[in-house]
């Protein structure tokens, strides 16, 4: 299923699509959480309820509502990886901007964060005001959501953790990323993190590295990769992050972009007000942006 985080005239909730139409499944269990978190946490027994609803739903179309982004706002920080396709990391390299870079090739996940007040939802403007000194930067991104608690779980049984996948652009300010040594400031102003359409439950997507990743800029083809290209697969991350940390359902995890990124074109090509930067996932959708 490819569940979505809707609003209209009646109050924000959760829905699944339909095709362009989202199927309203609170109208028909009214027992359903209307929170994403609330409904991940709910695992395989709110997945059969979501299914069941489904059938019976009232179809919204999409002029009569707004998607949000699926996980409106985070309990925690986004946490992302950085340097996570070869061919990024050395236009990253190449670029100069990594003040902390010790190897262009890292031989361990390069984990960061972002600010959950950076997350907003498909349609909503990227604002370049938040970046000062004028750098701000797409990366197209595939995101896996923790759909069961996960704490020192082997890669073997890391998948069995994982609740499905969204798209998140990681917007970078550049020139703070670089100023700051560290990434957080870089990649935490506000509007930051679009996330969405929806979330792909993991039955969908059974072999997420058959997926491909791309970034359009006004039409533009700029990125295209192969979510098999990670260095660091899902289960790689997974079993990284959760040795030193308790992953709880809802937690988000942006997976590393690929080349292509505004940095890496002499001279940099980063984005401006009036643009409309698009990233794809097949088997997700399309995560669609402007920017002021």
């Amino acid at each position: 299923m490819r569940i979505v985080t809707f609003e209209d005239q009646h109050g924000r909730r959760v829905g699944v699509l339909d095709g362009e139409a989202v199927a309203d499944v609170t109208a028909v269990d009214g027992g359903l959480p209307v929170e994403m978190i609330d409904l991940i946490a709910l695992g395989a027994s709110g997945l059969d309820r979501l299914r069941s609803a489904f059938e019976s739903a009232p179809r919204l179309a999409p002029a009569s509502l707004h998607l949000l982004a699926p996980i409106p706002r985070p309990r925690k920080n986004v946490m992302a990886v950085g340097r996570n396709y070869r061919d990024h990391a050395k236009e990253f390299s190449d670029s100069g901007f990594d003040a902390s870079e010790k190897q262009m090739i890292p031989d361990h996940p390069v984990v960061f964060t972002k600010a959950p007040t950076s997350v907003i939802g498909p349609g909503v403007p990227i604002d370049t005001a938040n970046d000062p000194l004028g750098t701000t930067d797409y990366e197209g991104e595939l995101a896996f959501i923790i759909g069961a608690p996960a704490k020192s779980v082997s890669r073997e049984r890391a998948m069995d953790h994982v609740y499905g996948y969204t798209i998140v652009n990681d917007v970078t300010a550049r020139d703070l990323q670089k100023q700051h040594v560290q990434w957080f400031i870089g990649k935490s102003p506000d509007t930051f993190c679009p996330m969405g359409p929806c979330i792909t439950t993991i039955d969908e997507l059974p072999d997420i590295g058959s997926s491909w990743l791309r970034t359009w800029v006004n039409g533009e083809l700029r990125q295209e990769a192969p979510i098999s290209a990670l260095i660091f697969d899902v289960p790689t991350l997974i079993a990284a992050l959760s040795s030193v940390m308790t992953l709880e359902p809802g937690d988000i995890v942006a997976t590393g972009t690929g080349l292509g990124v505004g940095i890496g074109f002499d001279p940099p090509r980063y984005m401006q007000p009036g643009d409309l930067v698009e990233v794809a996932i097949d088997g997700i959708g399309v995560l669609s942006n402007p920017v002021i």
